[in-house]
């Protein structure tokens, strides 16, 4: 029992406290950094000016549970948008109907439409390319050409009346090339209680936004400290529920035709400008849950799908960056809690096994008041982590075999690594 004292206490004094407490820091840091939103004045002569300069591009597949209200949402923006443009990629539900009972009126190519509500419908998928990819490129094809930004949003989210014009403001005042929002997420069942807040979690406690950041500030920086340009890519990430490009920097990035194989285009994104940091291109993510909700699944077998369908991918070519995430993820957020039914059991082991799980219950505290998460996923943090780490085995498994299936479509999961 001695020895097993002392090498729990060595294994969490000189390790899992150290690190967990350098993940609680940078917590920290990173919410500092992460700037909420909030609704900026309606400024008539000027705001109307600038959201008139917005094309708004929705794809929609099979949405007719969620599309009623976010179209209703983008059609409340005050002040209104230039245009928004609906794209139903093939739904065999009423997505269409409601669509155009909300006034959308369907054309060929989106522009020359003189209404603001257009609607297109998807052509057929080609080879080698993502549904909502192939979809979102066909919007940017059609969006006006004298609109200065493209705003992509998915069918499930919910836009507060300033969401554009605020989300734009914050855009030109941080001359982003990409804004990415991150709304608040609305949880219905108990699994997405527990697994959709741990998103906040691994965001905060791993996104390097400082990096980024003092990057950005100075891009001769890149060239001095010799960043190239897949270290600058891992500096990037977005959420494809609110992407704001300036419509330059989605062209010089190529748009959706150049990940058009990405199952997770919206991480591509962030990479993609983030790569670009040298060349002047800036990345900026913001806190947008006054500003945006959404509801990403409705139950627990569309999460399961989801996060099967996104986790393998995410890490594009690199199974070895996989691999060694889910051990760290794993070894810190779920071990400490092993630990301590371990020393539980074998009493005498005593408080050192204790501190590690207060540590991550600490951060999951601070998190869960942040972003107005669920309590239930803050208190069941083990059980969502266990859980979240079979889906990502599950995702591994889908893609060495069958592949991948969403939406009715089915995809192998090898994605390239356009930034090497």
């Amino acid at each position: 029992m001695d020895l097993l004292h002392v090498a729990v206490q060595c294994l969490t004094g000189f390790i899992l406290i150290p690190i967990l407490g350098l993940c609680l820091l940078h917590c920290l840091i990173n919410m500092g950094l992460f700037r909420r939103l909030r609704a900026a004045p309606l400024r008539k002569a000027t705001e109307a000016g600038k959201s008139s300069s917005v094309s708004v591009l929705v794809p929609a597949r099979n949405e007719e549970h969620r599309i009623r209200e976010c179209l209703s949402s983008l059609i409340a923006q005050q002040p209104p948008v230039r245009e928004i443009i609906l794209l139903d990629d093939r739904s065999t539900d009423r997505t269409t109907e409601i669509a155009r009972d909300l006034g959308f009126l369907e054309t060929g190519d989106g522009y020359g439409n003189t209404s603001r509500l257009k609607l297109l419908h998807s052509k057929e998928l080609p080879s080698g390319w993502v549904g909502k990819n192939w979809a979102c490129h066909q919007l940017s094809q059609a969006a006006d050409p004298g609109s200065s930004h493209l705003l992509f949003t998915d069918a499930d989210t919910i836009h507060a009346p300033a969401c554009v014009r605020t989300a734009l403001e914050h855009a030109l005042l941080k001359s982003a090339d990409l804004l990415s929002l991150w709304p608040d997420q609305i949880t219905g069942t108990w699994s997405e209680k527990l697994v959709l807040p741990l998103g906040y979690l691994l965001f905060m406690a791993f996104q390097p936004f400082p990096t980024l950041i003092w990057l950005q500030a100075d891009p001769a920086r890149v060239k001095k400290w010799r960043f190239s340009s897949t270290r600058l890519a891992s500096l990037g990430a977005a959420n494809g529920q609110f992407l704001l490009f300036t419509r330059v920097a989605y062209k010089a990035i190529g748009g959706h035709e150049s990940l058009k194989d990405h199952l997770v285009e919206d991480i591509a994104f962030g990479r993609a400008i983030a790569a670009r940091t040298g060349e002047g291109l800036r990345l900026v993510n913001a806190d947008g849950i006054e500003l945006l909700r959404c509801r990403m699944y409705l139950n627990f077998t569309e999460l399961w799908n989801g996060f099967s369908k996104n986790l393998r991918p995410v890490f594009e070519e690199s199974f070895i960056g996989f691999v060694l995430f889910g051990i760290v993820i794993g070894g810190l957020f779920l071990f400490p809690f092993v630990l301590l039914a371990f020393s539980l059991v074998f009493k005498g082991v005593g408080i050192p096994a204790v501190i590690p799980v207060l540590v991550v219950y600490g951060m999951r505290l601070i998190l869960t008041l942040r972003f107005r998460t669920s309590w239930i996923g803050c208190l069941g943090h083990p059980i969502a982590l266990a859980l979240a780490l079979l889906i990502a085995i599950n995702s591994w498994r889908l893609c060495l075999g069958r592949g991948v299936s969403w939406k009715g479509r089915n995809y192998s999961g090898k994605t390239r690594n356009v930034h090497q």
